[in-house]
């Protein structure tokens, strides 16, 4: 009985895993015959990582002032790790190369022993999308708590998982990882006084907590409060630069003095040690000011490609463009039949007879999460055109398989 409520809870993930394991294709592999076709517009919605550099950012980075950095002496990292952990409300700051290096130092510097215990969600991008590595390379054990549909955890449930005894059958808790905004639950946003909550449960337990903000910005403008606002409820944050900042790499942690002390020196042993880093770390400067400042833009141009789907006559889809607030969208396939992965073929493709109906060729780019699950991301790259030609795109193609 335990067994299947837990495979019901899993299923999401279970399926996932079996697409991944399909070998047909990658998340991010996409087929080339149409798109590369003259005069085809391809609108990229498969991520916000798939940005590129804008001249500014070029310019930025080529002019960046440098040093070496793992002897602390890179001036442009200095002015960035300061700047964040102000932001941030914290001591201080470590700029790093991945998100996934972030959340894994981070993870690390909280549980230093083998056999510690975290507690996370189980959509949590620290447990589905980054291999496992906190157990690979530091033998922890990951306690999941169902993330309900707004990325949120049960309290209750939360509390449940925390084990602090010293019955040598356990394992210690020592730290609850929470995501914000939350990806596999379609960037969804988890508001400040449930983060005040769980982190009164940590403190009551004696545990620290760990935020993966990869896109905390995000998050902070949908809300409308100060990124710091959030930030003072997790005893540590990991923040990209390359999701929805616009940046080529980069993310930064933050947390107390000790904390990133210890984190530097994780850092240098996963080979994260970057020397004139100046020139990344420029890029992320820039973004702060001239990237970060229209987040609300793509919020509503996501909700404006929402509304339209959801308005066109099509029996293909569906979503609550009520909980779209941020970047992030997960259409759900519900036509019999008809897999996500399907429609995300017909999305690449451009036929004769609808290139003749509408008068244009357009290719969207998106990914399929599962069977029945459609991703699609905003970013700063998409233009309001753009927008107006994914809008074409989706609407033709889901009346075209309604």
């Amino acid at each position: 009985m335990k067994r299947a409520l837990c495979i019901k809870k899993l299923r999401p993930v279970l399926e996932e895993v079996a697409y991944l394991r399909q070998g047909k294709r990658s998340y991010y592999e996409h087929k080339v015959s149409d798109q590369a076709r003259p005069g085809v517009h391809v609108v990229d919605l498969r991520s916000d990582t798939v940005t590129k550099p804008s001249p500014g950012m070029r310019n930025a980075m080529a002019t960046a002032e440098v040093g070496d950095d793992v002897m602390g002496e890179d001036p442009t990292v200095n002015a960035l790790q300061n700047r964040i952990a102000k932001l941030f409300d914290k001591e201080a700051a470590l700029f790093v190369p991945t998100g996934t290096m972030g959340n894994l130092i981070s993870v690390f510097t909280h549980c230093p022993e083998r056999g510690l215990e975290v507690v996370l969600g189980h959509k949590s991008h620290i447990f589905v999308h980054e291999q496992g590595n906190i157990a690979q390379f530091g033998g922890l054990l990951t306690s999941t708590v169902e993330n309900n549909d707004d990325g949120t955890m049960d309290l209750e449930k939360m509390k449940e998982r925390i084990r602090l005894s010293d019955d040598p059958h356990f394992p210690y808790t020592r730290l609850i990882c929470v995501e914000n905004t939350h990806n596999y639950c379609g960037g969804k946003v988890i508001p400040v006084p449930y983060m005040k909550k769980v982190y009164d449960i940590a403190q009551d337990c004696g545990i620290k907590v760990h935020l993966d903000g990869a896109r905390l910005m995000h998050a902070a403008v949908a809300l409308g409060v100060q990124a710091s606002d959030i930030t003072r409820c997790v005893d540590s944050v990991n923040m990209c630069f390359s999701k929805g900042l616009g940046c080529p790499v980069g993310s930064i942690i933050a947390g107390t003095e000790d904390f990133i002390r210890i984190a530097k020196r994780r850092r240098k042993a996963l080979g994260g040690g970057m020397r004139q880093a100046g020139v990344l770390a420029a890029a992320a400067m820039y973004s702060l000011d001239h990237v970060l400042p229209k987040l609300s833009e793509e919020h509503d141009k996501t909700l404006q490609i929402t509304q339209a789907i959801m308005s066109a006559p099509q029996t293909v889809v569906t979503v609550d463009c009520q909980t779209v607030k941020t970047n992030i969208v997960f259409l759900t396939v519900t036509k019999p039949g008809l897999t996500a992965t399907q429609l995300y073929d017909r999305l690449l493709q451009v036929t004769e007879k609808e290139e003749k109906d509408i008068g244009e060729s357009i290719v969207v780019k998106t990914v399929p999460y599962s069977d029945t699950l459609l991703r699609f991301v905003l970013h700063c790259d998409i233009s309001s055109q753009d927008v107006q030609k994914a809008i074409r795109k989706f609407s033709y193609v889901l009346c075209e398989l309604s």
